[in-house]
């Protein structure tokens, strides 16, 4: 791993290429700054995506109904929210092109309860180096949720780089 590679003050990932994160594998970076869910939040995911499930949108039900003591965000959403949680923990500029690759092995562990706060850390786990000369870079990640037992969710994401 490059000397100045990991800022210690946030312990994110110094400006590069996505092609470079393969020098990071075994590193751990992060967490990112916290997120508060909020019910806004919540309602517009559902607008966008057409799931109104009551136990996402409506508050009053879920606090009778659900042994959480209010609504839950859906697991989509919080998923959704790890590419602004990355965007704050890996600082890339000059990377050429990259992409998302996919993602593999998503797990909903926990519940986001409304007005939970998130925070995701991750890991460089791999790195696989294809024939047009691009690096598929995977990362496992855990998006935690403060006070929480166990995280939100945990995953595999993959991102495909090529050098600048």
């Amino acid at each position: 791993m490059p000397d100045d590679a990991m800022t210690e003050e946030t312990n994110t990932i110094a400006p590069m290429g996505m092609a470079d994160m393969a020098n990071y594998i075994g590193v751990p970076f992060g967490p990112s700054p916290w997120i508060t869910v909020t019910q806004k939040m919540i309602d517009e995911f559902a607008d966008a995506t057409g799931d109104h499930a009551w136990f996402h949108t409506d508050p009053e039900r879920a606090k009778r109904e659900l042994p959480y003591g209010d609504s839950i965000a859906h697991g989509l959403f919080t998923l959704s929210l790890t590419v602004k949680m990355m965007g704050e923990m890996v600082r890339s500029k000059g990377q050429g092109r990259a992409l998302n690759y996919g993602y593999d092995k998503v797990r909903f562990l926990a519940p986001v309860v409304t007005g939970s706060r998130i925070r995701m850390r991750g890991e460089v786990v791999g790195a696989e180096p294809k024939p047009d000369g691009g690096v598929v870079i995977r990362m496992r990640m855990t998006v935690e949720i403060e006070g929480g037992d166990r995280p939100a969710l945990v995953m595999d994401w993959m991102e495909i780089g090529w050098p600048a």
